[in-house]
Order: C-alpha cells, then sequence, then structure tokens
C-alpha cells in the first residue's frame, strides 16, 4: 500500500508539474520537479492542452457575442498567449535565431541560448502569430461548434507531440540543461500521453456530434463525414506525428538533436499547421 500510495502521488505530482511548466495557471503548490516526476509530467501534455482548449474555447464562445471577428481573434490570440506566458514563443524564436543564421552547429547553440531576440526571431514570430489570426478569425465566425471543436484540440496534439519529441530525439546540449531533468526512459510516458491524445480527441468528437454540430466539409472531403470519433483521432494523431516529425527531425539534423528552445518552436509551429490543415479541411467563409 505505501508504495502504491507513492507511485500515486508521483503521479498526481506529474499532473500538476505538467500544469506549472506549460502553462501559467495559479497552482500554489510547490512540487520538486524530480526526473520522476518529470518523466511522468509528459504523460499529461495533452491534458494540459485540453485545459487550454477548454478556457480558448470558452472565451471564443463569449467574445464572438461581444466583439466583430476581428478584434475577438486578436483577443483570443492574445489570451492564447498569455496562458502559457510566451513560454513557446520565446523558444521559437530562439530556435529562428539559431537554425536560420546557417552557422555551425556549436554557433547555432549559442545563438540560441542568448537572451537577445534577432531579426529572423522576430520576423518568424511575427509570421507565425499573422498565420494563427487568420485562421482564428472563419472559426469564430464559421459556428460556435465549429470553431470550438478546432479550438479544443489543436493545443492538445500540439503539446503531445512536444512529449513525444522530448522522449524520441536526443538532448542536443551537453552538461545540463532542461534534457538533463527528464533523466530515465521517457517512451511509455510519451506513449501513454499519446493515448490520452486519442481518447479526449475521440471523446471531444463524439459530443461535438451529440450537441448536433456538423463538420462543414469541403465538397471533396465528403467522405469523411461519416468517420468515427476514434478514426477522427487517428486522422488527428497520423497529421500530427507526419507534420511534427519532419520538423523535429529537420531540427535534430542541424543540431545534433532537440533542446528546450525547439520544443517550445515545434509546438507553435503545430499550432500553426494544424489551424492551417483544419482551414484546408473545413469550409470556412
Amino acid at each position: 500500500m505505501r508504495n502504491l500510495a507513492a507511485e500515486l502521488k508521483l503521479w498526481l505530482f506529474g499532473l500538476v508539474t505538467a500544469i506549472q511548466f506549460l502553462t501559467r495557471l495559479p497552482l500554489p503548490v510547490r512540487i520538486e520537479w524530480t526526473p520522476a516526476v518529470l518523466r511522468r509530467s509528459l504523460a499529461f501534455y495533452p491534458v494540459v492542452g485540453m485545459i487550454l482548449g477548454l478556457l480558448l474555447t470558452g472565451s471564443g464562445w463569449v467574445l464572438e457575442k461581444a466583439l466583430p471577428p476581428l478584434p475577438a481573434a486578436a483577443l483570443l490570440l492574445c489570451l492564447w498567449i498569455g496562458l502559457t506566458g510566451a513560454l513557446h514563443l520565446d523558444g521559437l524564436m530562439d530556435t529562428a535565431d539559431g537554425l536560420l543564421s546557417h552557422r555551425s552547429r556549436e554557433r547555432m547553440l549559442e545563438i540560441m541560448k542568448d537572451s537577445r531576440v534577432g531579426a529572423m526571431g522576430v520576423i518568424v514570430c511575427v509570421a507565425v502569430m499573422v498565420l494563427k489570426w487568420s485562421v482564428m478569425v472563419p472559426l469564430l465566425t464559421g459556428g460556435a461548434l465549429t470553431g470550438s471543436w478546432i479550438l479544443l484540440l489543436v493545443p492538445v496534439w500540439s503539446r503531445t507531440f512536444m512529449a513525444a519529441a522530448v522522449a524520441l530525439w536526443p538532448y542536443a546540449r551537453s552538461g545540463g540543461g532542461l534534457g538533463g531533468f527528464f533523466e530515465g526512459e521517457k517512451k511509455p510516458f510519451a506513449l501513454l500521453g499519446a493515448g490520452i491524445a486519442l481518447f479526449l480527441s475521440a471523446g471531444a468528437v463524439a459530443f461535438f456530434r451529440q450537441s448536433g454540430g456538423t463538420l462543414p466539409l469541403k465538397p471533396s472531403l465528403h467522405v469523411l463525414e461519416g468517420a468515427g470519433p476514434v478514426l477522427w483521432g487517428i486522422m488527428l494523431l497520423m497529421v500530427t506525428f507526419a507534420l511534427g516529425g519532419v520538423l523535429a527531425v529537420w531540427m535534430a539534423k542541424k543540431l545534433g538533436g532537440l533542446t528546450g528552445d525547439t520544443y517550445g518552436a515545434l509546438n507553435e509551429l503545430l499550432e500553426v499547421l494544424l489551424l492551417l490543415a483544419a482551414a484546408f479541411v473545413l469550409h470556412l467563409t
């Protein structure tokens, strides 16, 4: 019983750590971030994504009723950034400065460690924000149910792949850093996280349909209308890991692995790509 209680405590600490690590949501609990706790936190990254998705969905519904689509989408994007404390955007800018400098591996890692932001970091950040906003505008005007389905699941899958990236690729820096915190075997926890994301996605799709929602698919994709909730979850998993895998392989080839900055960059880029994929699949006006 004592061992079971200790294990349950580790899993609870993992959930709290995932929330504290990936968001700025106030949780007045102090937890020591041991490797055992951090490894277990990977399984809860999709849960954190669902929490963020629920907050974005509820806020989007309110903003849609109160404001025109353009400022509503802009404010929702600001909230999206604020909920994470711009943590992942910071990683995106550092990664862009390093990788797009086209220097040696060692020099790119040095640039990414510099707290100053360069021109490429600013350019990539602005491009990502504009792309997100441009898709969120039609999501808010296409009906509350349609927009909520997308806003709910995009953060889930971007963070699911972030956990997978931690587990599947080596850490690029030697001598400490974020990678040193996640010591030990991480793959089972990332795999569990993918299973949780699949379960959350299937549940969200089922609830969406029971609530009377219909996806306005483009005519060429009407064959997907009969897809069940689990199949939709599997398709989201496949699209996410295909897109994320290409990005992670490219980054790892340049740097000899991944870093904390690239984890954040992968999250931001995947959020954009998944939103664009939704815009491609759906008939948004």
